[in-house]
């Protein structure tokens, strides 16, 4: 067992947060390997769907919106604020204020029976090599095995128990959701099964569904299936709702069938086959883990707090976000929500929905630079399915054309306001965001025919701001009401906290890039050249980012005090990073002013939830400041990770993991490319820590349609291939002992090529 590519237990978990994940983008489960009341002989298996939510589609948007927006607008402009607030909390709130919510599916109970002898050898693995858990002991001269995955190919998930001794397997399992489950019952065939409905009459069906078979006996009783007197078993288990099926008890019915031929072995080989097709893309590799390896992960966790040394730890951390991604969002799924796809509650935190104020659009940060772009495919289309639904929010609220999201959406697409939390609710960027991951998919992949079908997105989304910026008293255009998610200023006049304002820093700059971005997919596509001089006319006029008297980024458009200066958001520093605007060579005053901003945050105790810490390691990778990388790197680990990996906010949010994920890549390889000049440039090892002294990361996502190894030792770089899809011009650059060095290169399409340093 190679502890850098597993992560395991040497005992069954405690807690949910022990629990090891598996999926494959439309099912999930949290394996606890026994359960924390019943032990090693109880096993539990969480279980989800991503599909099953809390209920149906409705139009919430509020019809009283437009024809108060101009009072808002009006109060905001004079000072009024608190009063702007409360007529924005009537008026601008969506009817009813929440979205749907994300539920777990159930879960599975089996129960061990004949077991005689002292338990020992305990081990429960996460193998990030197969995707695959696996439960293992002896009692007395007998080796149990249980062995777990979820297949893509078969839709199901696929446990198989074993033993050593001829028949001394017996065991039942049972499955249920709680109280929240309408119906149980056991079918011909060795099936048991529950179905019900999630909310009311709009709720969503669903069905859950296994099927055993064994070399012993099997019988259904009750709501049991029953094995006894087996040496190996298998059970197979299916889910379905009416967001996709119909009927979903006839769907899991069908997809039983489908397997019911195929043995262990063959089922095995095609999930593996079909998961190693994304696994096997990239890979981190880093010197110096000190024998941490041979710790059980959360003990490793702990022993990493007090030494700081194990650098085996980063690279299986690493590996583990690409899992994740891989588990959570895979196409024809939907996209990785606040828990990616694992949630054991009915009323999760936050609704477990989409939060794109941040959080939905951190989950896809790695996706193409760790080499998983058609991991990124689920939240293109789960944006197709917002857009109907945001052009009659733009519509219906603002009396705006194009499209427009607030700060959440969810299984629906919703894009009204969510909640009645003034720091957040009344945001209307959630769609900007969103859009700019179109592009930054094609200038990963250059796949043109993506860039045409999904342009209309781009295209809608700034005709919406188009139509609703407002010239403020220096003749920029803003957005009025806005917020800067989620933070909080302090009213000048009266000390009193306040939420709404007229514009802010993260904005302008998310319109900067949103703007520039579809100007430049027009030129490609050749078409919308009106529209495209109409949207450059509107970017000269967006306020520019400012910086204080104390030498940060302003927050807000106003110099305003902020209440809590160690806030989570640091939304004024998204032209750093997600955005392209504040650059160390190309804008050096504000790449200084970004700096002292993050400086002035952590000095605050900034960085205190896990996707907070993550966006910083980012900021300093951009920053091209290994220390700093190392510092928060570890930081991530030490506060806000979990036994079993999984970020914490706290509680969990998946998040943190794949920003953390998109830092340590970012600090290794970082790139840009303009395909309207078809020039790119390439930093290699830009923010290395310190104490990574060896290693290599393969098959890395370049921007221009290239993909690099890199390899280094001694902390300086030693090789690199490259490889392109398309023709490619650029430069890389790096630091090589001599200080900052470059060279210019040319690959054409297909090519590859080696340089040796």
């Amino acid at each position: 067992m190679d502890g850098n590519s597993c992560i395991w237990f040497s005992a069954p978990a405690s807690s949910w947060n022990e629990a090891l994940p598996l999926g494959n983008g439309r099912l999930g489960a949290m394996v606890y390997g026994g359960s924390p009341k019943g032990g090693i002989l109880q096993e539990q298996i969480q279980l989800n769907e991503d599909s099953l939510w809390s209920g149906g589609y409705l139009d919430r948007n509020n019809p009283d919106c437009y024809e108060n927006l101009g009072e808002i607008r009006r109060l905001l402009h004079e000072g009024e604020i608190e009063k702007a607030q409360q007529l924005a909390v009537y008026a601008m709130t969506g009817t009813p204020h929440s979205q749907r919510c994300y539920q777990t599916l159930g879960d599975l109970y089996l129960n061990q029976t004949g077991v005689s002898g002292e338990i020992t050898g305990y081990r429960r693995v996460l193998e990030l090599d197969n995707a695959c858990v696996k439960v293992s002991f002896s009692a007395g001269d007998v080796t149990y095995v249980r062995e777990i995955f979820i297949s893509q190919p078969d839709q199901i998930l696929v446990m198989r128990l074993r033993c050593d001794r001829p028949g001394a397997l017996a065991f039942s399992v049972k499955m249920g959701r709680d109280r929240f489950f309408d119906t149980v019952w056991k079918e011909v065939g060795c099936r048991i099964g529950y179905q019900g409905q999630t909310g009311g009459a709009d709720g969503i069906r669903f069905c859950c569904m296994a099927e055993g078979s064994c070399d012993g006996s099997l019988r259904c009783v009750g709501e049991y299936l029953v094995v006894e007197n087996a040496t190996e078993a298998m059970i197979r288990l299916s889910a379905a709702t009416s967001f996709r099926e119909q009927d979903p008890l006839a769907a899991c019915r069908r997809t039983l069938d489908r397997s019911r031929g195929k043995n262990y072995g063959e089922l095995f080989e095609e999930h593996l086959r079909e998961y190693r097709s994304y696994d096997q893309k990239n890979r981190l590799t880093l010197s110096g883990s000190g024998q941490g390896e041979l710790l059980p992960t959360g003990e490793r966790l702990q022993r990493f707090g007090k030494t700081g040394e194990d650098n085996g730890l980063f690279a299986l951390y690493h590996r583990f976000g690409r899992y994740l991604l891989i588990a959570s969002s895979r196409p024809g799924s939907l996209p990785a929500n606040l828990q990616g796809i694992w949630c054991d509650q009915i009323k999760p935190s936050w609704d477990s929905k989409y939060t794109i104020n941040i959080n939905t659009e951190m989950n896809y940060w790695p996706a193409e630079s760790c080499g998983l772009s058609q991991c990124h495919l689920p939240l293109f289309e789960h944006m197709r399915r917002m857009y109907p639904h945001g052009q009659q929010t733009a519509w219906k609220m603002y009396h705006a054309g194009g499209w427009v999201a607030h700060h959440n959406t969810d299984l629906w697409g919703d894009t009204a306001p969510q909640d009645t939390y003034v720091p957040a609710t009344y945001w209307v960027m959630g769609a900007a965001w969103l859009c700019t991951h179109i592009w930054e998919h094609y200038l990963y992949t250059l796949d043109g025919d993506f860039l045409a079908e999904y342009y209309d997105l781009m295209r809608e989304s700034c005709r919406f701001f188009l139509d609703v910026l407002v010239q403020d008293d220096k003749g920029r255009l803003v957005i009025t009401p806005t917020c800067s998610p989620e933070n909080t200023y302090l009213l000048p006049q009266n000390g009193h906290p306040a939420h709404l304002c007229e514009g802010c820093a993260m904005d302008s700059q998310i319109l900067h890039e949103l703007f520039n971005d579809t100007i430049c997919a027009a030129a490609l596509l050749q078409k919308d050249e009106a529209f495209s001089q109409q949207l450059s006319r509107a970017l000269q006029r967006l306020p520019k980012i400012q910086i204080d008297d104390d030498g940060r980024i302003m927050e807000w458009l106003e110099p305003y005090r902020e209440r809590e200066p160690g806030h989570r958001h640091i939304s004024h520093l998204f032209g750093l990073y997600p955005g392209h605007q504040i650059d160390a060579k190309r804008t050096p005053e504000l790449a200084e002013a970004a700096r002292k901003t993050l400086e002035y945050r952590l000095s605050h105790g900034g960085g205190h939830t896990g996707w907070s810490r993550a966006w910083i390691i980012n900021f300093w990778a951009q920053l091209a400041d290994a220390q700093k990388v190392q510092e928060n790197l570890e930081l991530l680990l030490t506060r806000s990770t979990l036994p079993n990996l999984f970020d914490n906010h706290p509680p969990f949010q998946i998040d943190g993991n794949f920003g953390g994920t998109a830092g340590i890549t970012r600090a290794i390889l970082q790139s840009s490319y303009d395909p309207l000049s078809g020039q790119g440039e390439i930093l290699l090892l830009p923010a290395l820590p310190p104490k990574w002294n060896e290693g290599s990361l393969l098959g890395a996502g370049l921007r221009g349609g290239v993909t690099g190894d890199i390899y280094w030792k001694n902390g300086f770089l030693e090789k690199v291939t490259l490889t392109a899809c398309a023709d490619y011009r650029g430069v890389l650059r790096w630091k090589g002992q001599g200080g900052q060095q470059s060279r210019e290169i040319a690959l054409r399409a297909g090519e590859s090529a080696k340089f040796v340093f």
